[in-house]
């Protein structure tokens, strides 16, 4: 007969193991005091990305809209790609921001009115034209990340370009060292 203590111990041993069959194992170093970092967070990034998720979808325009909006007065037109893809060809008029140099000083130099309205596109928005606007994940889209760090940064009047254009049929101008494409 077993004792009352040793039963309770092995349910106890049984809903552990059946509670932590299927999670995850724990991330290496997770809990190492010396991989903490301040000045990284991903749970508030996350949170972020969450909410701009959600502000993104009353934000992403047509074509049309986007061609509007980028001829009204004020409106920033802003391509994050790099400067080499730029280079080759942007939207005319576009002004160049790297996402990798989207940073405190960068944007109070180059956007320092957080209520201006700012157009982005990205590579995801056009076909055939590869050689400037190489195709990425649809998870890994440019406008995602952009869209999230200038929300991130309070720039609340952003929208984006929404669908995917054919660029030979589009009705934005390009400008760059490529000849722009055929119509």
């Amino acid at each position: 007969m077993r004792s009352p203590l040793s039963f309770f111990a092995i349910c106890i041993l049984a809903v552990l193991a059946l509670t932590s069959a299927g999670s995850p194992a724990p991330l290496a170093g997770r809990s190492d005091p010396a991989l903490a970092n301040p000045a990284i967070d991903m749970a508030g990034y996350l949170a972020v990305a969450e909410e701009a998720a959600r502000h993104r979808e009353s934000r992403r325009v047509s074509e049309a809209e986007f061609l509007r909006m980028s001829r009204e007065s004020g409106t920033i037109v802003l391509d994050a790609r790099s400067r080499e893809k730029f280079d080759e060809l942007h939207i005319k008029g576009a002004i160049h921001l790297s996402f990798p140099d989207i940073a405190i000083e960068s944007l109070a130099r180059l956007l320092p009115d957080k209520n201006a309205r700012i157009l982005i596109y990205c590579n995801n928005n056009f076909v055939n034209a590869e050689d400037a606007f190489p195709k990425k994940l649809n998870t890994a889209s440019l406008n995602l990340s952009t869209y999230i760090a200038l929300y991130n940064y309070g720039y609340r009047n952003v929208y984006e370009l929404g669908p995917l254009i054919d660029i030979r049929k589009s009705k934005l101008e390009f400008e760059g060292t490529l000849p722009p494409p055929s119509r």
